[in-house]
């Protein structure tokens, strides 16, 4: 049996040169004998990218989309939405709950209606699902369970469930407090008023509870307890698609959202693009060198994916916006960088993928709250750019990453859609590395593979 050290566990010739490192527990060590059965052989870029490619619409936005049409006063159309796990689930769930949402075409009609309880929400690994629903739920006529996979109940939901409880929510665990499975029991309405709430973890605590409050009696004043409120824009995100819909949104005071009571309109929205799924491919340009387009490239949107330009930039690559498509240009060289990218974690895995193919030291900070998503992210990408052959160590709040040459070897994926292209974009450049479970990118881009594939073109 052979072994890699696990990442936070310093080698004799190990060099930080980014100073100082509040450096994690260590791992397990990588048994690297035991190999999954399915994989997907990542192909070598065979020369430069000349690609235009087409991606799908944003899963954040659909899924707000969803919830704030099911709330509606009236019907709505959603076009452009993606289909996905993520989306599907939460169709789905609304569905349960006794809303109408029909196919016309490539479009969803949403028919709002009463919400029913007496049903179960199947969250599957959805973070959207888990917690934008169970506000929702609250305005429902009975007792409505959660559950999903099991990696989902090891996401946490104590805050948004410790909120329903502060609003005269009835929630009954079924297992660990503050995780799924949990049934929360209807009463028809919700009184709403001021609460508080811990979203550290995660921003999606407030926007879950932002997406029902203007159908609570008294509206919702909701502040932030935390230390740190991650991904920022996510927020912006909510509150925007809430006045779009013509709900009062007062978020003038930092960490406090104020929303007024009143009806929410049934509307006809096109989807963006989902900037953040973008990401691999436009990284891509940076790795195997040439160009990347993405079409249908927002001038304003609230997405965190809109920062990945900026981003690229200074690991190497240049940028321009002609129209509504993006084009990223590289050569092949890949620059470190030192990064926050509080404000934009779900960028990180991508991040991370380039700053193992840099040509010099990255940290990655402002992150802590990737421990908490579909898996643990920060040891999931340490422990796999360690597995072949690359250094990534974990801080407290982030990861520092230092080069190394890489050999073939098995990308785990740990059903984290995100791992899945990371370990594409490695595999741009080193021969021989495999995805475990690539299918898991489904959950929010069901056809990656296939995609990805075009843009390597026929000798891909």
């Amino acid at each position: 049996m052979t072994t890699t050290p696990g990442p936070g566990r310093r080698t004799p010739d190990a060099v930080d040169p980014l100073g100082p490192v509040d450096v994690a527990q260590p791992l397990a060590p990588v048994d690297a004998d035991r190999l999954p059965g399915d994989v997907w052989a990542a192909p070598v870029a065979a020369g430069p990218l000349d690609a235009l490619v087409d991606v799908p619409g944003s899963k954040s936005l659909t899924n707000r989309y969803l919830v704030l049409a099911a709330l509606a006063d009236g019907p709505g159309r959603l076009r452009g939405a993606l289909r996905s796990r993520d989306t599907v689930l939460m169709a789905a769930a609304l569905r349960s709950l006794g809303v109408g949402i029909e196919d016309d075409g490539g479009d969803w009609v949403i028919t709002p209606a009463t919400l029913r309880g007496g049903v179960e929400v199947d969250c599957g690994l959805a973070g959207t699902v888990m917690r934008f629903l169970p506000p929702v739920a609250a305005l429902a006529d009975g007792a409505v369970r959660f559950d999903g996979d099991a990696g989902a109940r090891a996401r946490p939901m104590g805050p948004v469930l410790t909120a329903l409880h502060g609003l005269d929510v009835e929630v009954v665990p079924h297992g660990e407090r503050g995780h799924l499975p949990f049934t929360v029991v209807g009463a028809g309405a919700v009184a709403g008023g001021p609460v508080d709430v811990d979203a550290t973890a995660s921003s999606q605590f407030v926007s879950g509870l932002l997406l029902a409050a203007a159908r609570f009696e008294r509206g919702l004043l909701l502040r932030h307890t935390g230390r740190t409120l991650p991904s920022l824009p996510h927020i912006d995100m909510t509150v925007e698609v809430l006045r779009e819909a013509g709900v009062t949104v007062d978020d003038s005071r930092p960490a406090l959202w104020e929303v007024a009571p009143g009806p929410i309109a049934g509307r006809d929205v096109r989807v963006e693009p989902d900037l953040s799924n973008a990401g691999a491919f436009l990284a891509a340009a940076l790795v195997a060198g040439g160009t990347v387009r993405v079409p249908g490239w927002p001038a304003r949107t609230t997405q965190p994916g809109a920062l990945l330009p900026g981003i690229l930039e200074r690991m190497g690559a240049t940028t321009r916006l002609e129209g509504d498509v993006l084009a990223v240009t590289g050569t092949g060289t890949v620059h470190g960088l030192d990064l926050d990218l509080h404000e934009a974690g779900e960028l990180a895995p991508t991040i991370a993928a380039l700053a193992a193919l840099a040509d010099s030291p990255s940290r990655l900070r402002g992150i802590a709250h990737l421990r908490g998503h579909e898996t643990d992210r920060l040891t999931a990408l340490a422990t796999e750019i360690t597995r072949l052959g690359g250094w990534a160590e974990q801080t407290s709040d982030g990861l520092v990453i230092t080069p190394r040459p890489l050999h073939a070897g098995v990308v785990r994926t740990y059903h984290d859609h995100r791992m899945a292209t990371a370990g594409a974009l490695l595999g741009l450049r080193v021969p021989g590395v495999k995805v475990e479970d690539v299918a898991t990118t489904g959950k929010t881009l069901p056809d990656f593979v296939g995609m990805w594939q075009r843009m390597l073109g026929p000798a891909g």
